[in-house]
C-alpha cells in the first residue's frame, strides 16, 4: 500500500492565524491566562483615569495608555478609542521628525545628542522606534534604550520601542495613536526612528513633517544599501561621523549629495533639501541640523504646506484603516475560508485565472454569490 504524503501544506496568506493579540497582555483582571500563569494582573483603569493621567504628564499612566492602544483586544480597543477621542482636542501638535539611515550610521547617537540638548532647552522629547520587521526576525529594539542611556534616564524624555505584532498596517496605526498620546501629554518634539529597512521609510514619511536621512561616507556607494528613492523623500541629508580621519571624506560626500539634490524634485513644496555634515559623537553640527528643522517649520507654517500635509496624512490614515478593517473581515469570513484553499490550488495549477478566483471570493464575501 502506498504511503500517504503527509507533507504539511503551507498556510495561505489569507488564512486566519492566531497572532500576538491572543496573548494575555496584563491590562485587565478578567483576561484569561494559561493555567499556571502567575504574572500579576493590573486592573483596567477608567477612561477618566487614563485621560487625566496623560494630560497631567504622569509617565506611568502614559505608558499604560500606550499599552492600551497597542492591545489587540476588542475590549481594550473600545476603551482606547474613547480615551483618544477625548484627548484629541486637548493635544498640541508637536514637531514630528522622522529619522532614517543605514545600520551603523549613528542614528541612536544622533538622537541621544539632539534629544538631551532639546530637553536642556526646556523641550519634552519623545522617541519612537519603528520596525515593522521586528516580529518576523524576533529581534528586539529595546537595545535602543541601552544605546541611549542618558536620554532614557532624562525625566523630560520618553523612549518607546516599536509595538509588537509588527505588520506594516498595525505598526502604522499604533505609532500614530501613540504620537497622539504624546502630544496630549505635552511632548513638543517627537523623533520617529526607522529601525527596519524597506517600506518602513515610506511608513514614517507618511506620519511626520520633516524627514532626515543619516548616512556615513567612505563605504563606496554613498547610498550604502539605502534605496535611492529614500533620498527623494528626505528634507535633509546628514553625513554623520564627520570627524578625525573621516572629516574630509564626509565633506566630499556632502558636496556630492548637494550636486545630486540640485536635480531632484524637493520632498516638500517650497523647500530645498540640503546636505550637511555632523559628528553626533562629538556633538558637532547637531545644533545646525535643529536650526534647519526650525527653519523648515517656519517656512511651511507660513506657506500652509505643513497643515496641508498633516490633513493629507489624516485622510490617508482613514483610508488605510478602512482597508485594514475590510481585510480583517474578509479573512474572518467562514464561507470565504471554505472556498479559499480550493481556489488557491486551481489558480496554482492554471485551471482558473487569479482574477476570476478573486471575483468569486469577493462575491462570496459580499453575498452576491448566494
Amino acid at each position: 500500500m502506498a504511503k500517504k504524503d503527509h507533507k504539511k501544506k503551507e498556510p495561505s496568506a489569507l488564512s486566519v492565524r492566531p497572532g500576538v493579540h491572543d496573548k494575555h497582555d496584563g491590562l485587565h483582571d478578567n483576561c484569561s491566562v494559561p493555567e499556571g500563569d502567575s504574572r500579576p494582573r493590573r486592573r483596567l483603569l477608567t477612561p477618566r483615569q487614563y485621560i487625566d493621567g496623560v494630560l497631567s504628564g504622569d509617565r506611568a499612566l502614559l505608558a499604560r495608555a500606550i499599552t492600551l492602544v497597542e492591545s489587540g483586544s476588542a475590549t481594550h480597543q473600545k476603551l482606547a478609542q474613547e480615551v483618544l477621542t477625548a484627548l484629541l482636542p486637548r493635544r498640541k501638535p508637536a514637531h514630528r521628525v522622522g529619522i532614517t539611515g543605514v545600520p551603523g550610521a549613528g542614528k541612536s547617537t544622533f538622537i541621544e545628542t539632539l534629544g538631551t540638548r532639546l530637553t536642556a532647552q526646556g523641550h519634552k522629547v519623545a522617541v519612537l522606534a519603528v520596525d515593522p520587521s521586528s516580529s518576523l526576525t524576533g529581534g528586539s529594539i529595546l537595545g535602543d534604550k541601552t544605546r541611549m542611556e542618558k536620554l532614557a534616564a532624562d525625566p523630560n524624555a520618553f523612549i518607546r520601542p516599536s509595538p509588537s505584532g509588527g505588520t506594516l498596517g498595525g505598526v502604522a496605526r499604533k505609532t500614530r495613536e501613540t504620537m497622539m498620546l504624546f502630544e496630549a501629554a505635552g511632548y513638543d518634539v517627537i523623533l520617529v526612528e526607522t529601525v527596519g529597512v524597506g517600506q518602513s521609510e515610506i511608513l514614517v514619511r507618511s506620519m511626520v513633517d520633516f524627514f532626515l536621512l543619516i548616512l556615513i561616507s567612505g563605504a563606496g556607494d554613498e547610498l550604502q544599501g539605502i534605496k535611492k528613492g529614500v533620498v527623494e523623500i528626505a528634507d535633509a541629508i546628514l553625513i554623520n561621523k564627520a570627524d578625525g580621519s573621516g572629516l574630509q571624506a564626509a565633506q566630499l560626500a556632502r558636496a556630492e549629495f548637494e550636486r545630486v539634490l540640485h536635480y531632484l524634485r524637493p520632498a516638500t513644496e517650497g523647500w530645498r533639501t540640503g546636505a550637511f555634515n555632523a559628528s553626533a559623537l562629538k556633538g558637532e553640527g547637531v545644533d545646525e541640523i535643529w536650526a534647519v528643522v526650525q527653519k523648515f517649520y517656519a517656512l511651511t507654517r507660513t506657506s500652509g504646506v505643513r497643515q496641508k500635509r498633516r490633513q493629507d496624512q489624516e485622510r490617508q490614515w482613514l483610508h488605510d484603516l478602512v482597508r485594514e478593517g475590510l481585510t480583517s473581515l474578509f479573512q474572518a469570513n467562514a464561507e470565504v475560508q471554505k472556498q479559499l484553499e480550493g481556489l488557491e490550488d486551481k489558480v496554482a495549477r492554471g485551471e482558473i485565472p487569479a482574477t476570476a478566483a478573486a471575483t468569486l471570493l469577493l462575491d462570496t464575501f459580499s453575498g452576491k454569490s448566494s
